[in-house]
C-alpha cells in the first residue's frame, strides 16, 4: 500500500511534497538567504556579543522643537553614554520621532565614537580638570572603598568607563550634555605615566 501511494505521487519525476515539507524548507531557505545578507553586508556572526557586553546609559531625552512654514514640529533628543567598563566610552546624541529611534541613532553613534582611557585600578592615576564649553568637571582618584561621587551626568561617563573609586566636581554649568562631554574630555587627557 505504501509503495502505491509513492507511485501516485510521483508526477512524471517530481516528487510531490506535504504542505508541512514546503513549509520547512522555504524557512530554511529564508534562514540562509538572511545570513548571506549579514555576510554579504560584513556582519560577523559573533559581532552581536560584543554589543551585548556594552553597558548604555540614557543620560537625557529632551523635546526639541523646530519651527516650519505650517507650523511647529517636535522631536525628541536622547543623550546616551555607552562604556565596557574596562576603559572604552562613548558620548553620542540621536534625534528621532519616537524615543526608540532617537535612543538607538545615539547609540549607534556612541558605539562608532568610542575612546579608550587610562586606568590605575579602580580609579584615576592623577587629578585632573576636563572642560567643554562653559562646563568644568574637577575629578580626582579617591581610595579603594569611596566609591563614584558625582554628579548625575559625570557619575553616568565614569560608571560606564569603569571607574569605581572617584571624587568629582562639576563646575561652571548646568548643563547635563556639556558636563558630560567635560568629563570625557577629562578622562582622555588622563596619563598613566608624567611626560
Amino acid at each position: 500500500m505504501a509503495e502505491e501511494q509513492k507511485q501516485k505521487a510521483k508526477v512524471g519525476t517530481v516528487e510531490q511534497t506535504s504542505p508541512g515539507e514546503v513549509k520547512e524548507r522555504l524557512e530554511r531557505i529564508k534562514v540562509r538567504r538572511v545570513q548571506r545578507k549579514s555576510d554579504a553586508r560584513g556582519n560577523k556572526r559573533g559581532r552581536d556579543k560584543d554589543r551585548d557586553e556594552l553597558d548604555t546609559r540614557i543620560i537625557n531625552i529632551r523635546r526639541v522643537t523646530r519651527v516650519y512654514k505650517g507650523g511647529k514640529r517636535m522631536r525628541l533628543s536622547a543623550f546616551v553614554v555607552v562604556g565596557d567598563r574596562k576603559g572604552s566610552i562613548g558620548l553620542g546624541v540621536g534625534k528621532g520621532s519616537d524615543v526608540r529611534s532617537a535612543e538607538a541613532k545615539a547609540i549607534n553613534y556612541a558605539r562608532k565614537h568610542m575612546v579608550k582611557i587610562s586606568l590605575k585600578g579602580n580609579t584615576l592615576p592623577h587629578q585632573i580638570i576636563g572642560k567643554s564649553g562653559a562646563a568644568e568637571v574637577f575629578m580626582k582618584p579617591a581610595a579603594p572603598g569611596t566609591g563614584v561621587i558625582a554628579g548625575s551626568a559625570a557619575r553616568a561617563v565614569v560608571e560606564v568607563a569603569g571607574v569605581k573609586d572617584i571624587l568629582t566636581k562639576v563646575l561652571g554649568s548646568d548643563n547635563s550634555i556639556n558636563n558630560a562631554y567635560a568629563t570625557l574630555d577629562g578622562l582622555t587627557k588622563l596619563r598613566l605615566t608624567r611626560s
